[in-house]
């Protein structure tokens, strides 16, 4: 009898032991996504005059990636990308979304969120949505848990038809006679929690603050894991909001503040993670949405060495900085150089949370080989990777080769050799520019022949 029980102590014993493997074998993730900070707005990509030292840490910890991409150089299209994986015109979002129009992101497509709630996953997305202000297209119809933010870009108006909080704190001397009327709405933008609005308009510069402080207690909420964070900071879209704390303190003016005070807090969030002893446990990504605002008064970011902006196809608007920690399973002081972009970050979740992909096609590829430090290519190197303005196919980069084919003509770079796209080669490589160019009209055509969600395109 004793025998008996002892052997049904070490059989329940090892079950339970296998059960917590298994539920630890199910990372935590945490994307931070910021809004139009350029490639070299990073001390470890070479700022010389913002300091970044939480994000320079985490890079030290892990990976940063010299050759990453967003799949669109403008909101609302970079987004939808992030979240299914997807180029944005196959998926119905290829322009910016504006308050209170018919469209937004379809809740038939398959989000992050989706993909791991299926996993038993809590979800959290806090900060900037700018997917569709309509309940239909929110977070909480995307397969996020809760949603605290502004539900678009800091310099648009709310949707007067939104619903409003019976708590709602409303500033600057509005009312909801106010909130309602055009007049008035101009450049104010709600804070909406679910789907209601909590405050009128937003105080922008504590903004950075009440994300983080709403971040770490998700956390420590949710510390028996497993969760999804998405944190979308707002900034630093312009106008520019710092808080007290760092207003002022950069060597860069006000745009440097914004990044600094970002990057503190990301240093909250690594420290939550440390002292919850989760960051063995936790894949935190960090990077952009696309490039930073040509801007002469200071507010604008660098790209630094990458031509061109947001808004571009150029380098400048889609290369992005990206850092990736996660101790133990990603090498840490590496440097991966490589093509990857967002649209691989759902695939790559799906694999290391045993989950399905979307049974509707997507773009995206599954970098975790290149994420935990293996030799290997990219694994866009036999396809491509393209680059979308709205609609329209002006780019697709192979290898170190990119042509651009626009209205300005075709042009040829070598990215290894030119980082900058200052010398078009296109005519000392003919047959290079054929190729690519049949490239191009062949996934161009592909994807336009099975683009989705037709009717959530945006009308004007």
């Amino acid at each position: 009898m004793k025998k008996l029980a002892i052997l049904l102590t070490l059989v329940f014993g090892w079950s339970h032991l296998v059960l917590a493997q298994k539920k630890t074998e199910k990372p935590n993730v945490i994307l931070i996504f910021t809004d139009d900070q350029g490639y070299q707005d990073v001390g470890v990509f070479g700022s010389p005059l913002i300091s970044t030292p939480n994000l320079d840490t985490m890079a030290s910890n892990g990976m940063k990636f010299t050759d990453f991409y967003s799949a669109s150089s403008v909101c609302s299209p970079s987004r939808a990308a992030l979240l299914t994986g997807a180029y944005p015109p196959r998926i119905g979002v290829p322009e910016v979304l504006w308050p209170n129009i018919p469209g937004g992101l379809s809740n038939e497509e398959y989000t992050i969120a989706d993909m791991l709630k299926t996993q038993e996953y809590a979800t959290a997305c806090i900060g900037k949505w700018h997917l569709g202000d309509r309940d239909q297209y929110m977070p909480t119809a995307q397969g996020f848990d809760m949603y605290y933010g502004i539900p678009y870009s800091n310099d648009m108006s709310v949707y007067p038809e939104a619903k409003v909080s019976k708590h709602i704190l409303f500033r600057e001397g509005m009312t909801m006679d106010s909130l309602r009327q055009k007049k008035w709405r101009k450049g104010k933008v709600p804070l909406t929690e679910q789907n209601e609005i909590i405050e009128y308009p937003v105080d922008q510069n504590t903004l950075t603050q009440r994300y983080t402080k709403k971040a770490v207690e998700f956390i420590k909420e949710h510390k028996e894991g497993p969760f999804f964070l998405y944190l979308a900071h707002s900034m630093p879209h312009i106008p520019l909001h710092a808080s007290e704390a760092f207003k002022g303190k950069s060597k860069r003016g006000l745009y440097g503040d914004v990044i600094e005070e970002i990057d503190w807090s990301v240093g909250e969030i690594l420290k939550t993670l440390d002292t919850l002893g989760l960051d063995d446990n936790t894949l935190v990504i960090f990077t952009s949405d696309n490039g930073p605002w040509d801007l002469k008064n200071g507010h604008g970011g660098s790209a630094y060495p990458l031509r061109g902006y947001k808004f571009d196809t150029y380098e400048g608007g889609m290369r992005e900085p990206m850092i990736a920690q996660y101790k133990g399973k990603i090498p840490a002081n590496t440097v991966c150089n490589e093509l990857a972009s967002t649209i691989d970050i759902l695939p790559t979740l799906a694999y290391l949370t045993h989950s399905d992909l979307p049974e509707k096609p997507i773009d995206g590829k599954n970098i975790w080989k290149l994420l935990s430090g293996k030799k290997s290519k990219s694994p866009h190197y036999k396809e491509g990777f393209y680059y979308y303005k709205e609609s329209t196919l002006e780019a697709v980069r192979k290898g170190d080769w990119k042509l651009r084919v626009t209205t300005d003509g075709v042009a040829l770079y070598n990215l290894k050799e030119d980082i900058s796209e200052s010398r078009n080669i296109a005519s000392e490589h003919p047959k290079i520019v054929e190729k690519l160019q049949k490239m191009m009209e062949g996934f161009d055509k592909e994807l336009q022949g099975n683009k989705r969600n037709k009717e959530h395109l945006l009308k004007k």
